[in-house]
């Protein structure tokens, strides 16, 4: 049984998670003060809480969905994307551990292909529509990547440093 592919999906799944570069989403979540959780820039509606909520119950969606028996549904304690309504460091840890649990439904499922042809099943959405596999899992990479760099963007406003590293001033 090939596993190439599966295998190397798994590396870029942990390292837009969790990898030690500045662009995953835990490196950009760990830079996150007490202070950044719940700000809005002018005009904004999510704060970073929400970001960061919203990613962990797009995992478990698409984890149900695509894997599992698709009896998640949005509104549900597991899909709340506005678990943080205080910042205490409890709430906070709770909610990281949420996350991280999320992730590991998802890197469990995509352990669990048993070789590389099954990349290419269709499998579901949790809008209905059927996709590839790995579509689904190159989404997931994506989506991580994506909100890392949002609330990068959003903390460095709150902490007025968002400068390149290179600038000066």
């Amino acid at each position: 049984m090939a596993r190439a592919a599966i295998d190397e999906y798994l590396y870029l799944l942990d390292a837009a998670f969790a990898g030690p570069d500045w662009h995953s989403l835990l490196t950009n979540v760990r830079a996150v003060e007490p202070r950044d959780w719940l700000w809005l820039p002018p005009g904004g509606a999510r704060p970073i809480g929400e970001m960061v909520a919203h990613v962990g119950a797009c995992k478990y969606m698409y984890e149900n969905h695509a894997f599992g028996d698709a009896s998640l549904k949005w509104g549900e304690p597991l899909t709340n994307e506005r678990r943080l309504s205080a910042v205490t460091a409890d709430a906070v840890a709770e909610l990281l551990r949420w996350l991280e649990e999320a992730q590991r439904a998802v890197r469990a499922s995509v352990h669990a292909l048993d070789d590389d042809r099954e990349l290419l099943r269709p499998r579901r959405t949790n809008w209905g529509e059927m996709k590839e596999t790995r579509w689904i899992i190159k989404s997931m990479i994506e989506h991580d990547l994506y909100h890392a760099g949002e609330i990068n963007r959003m903390r460095a406003l709150r902490q007025e440093n968002d400068r390149w590293a290179y600038e000066s001033g």
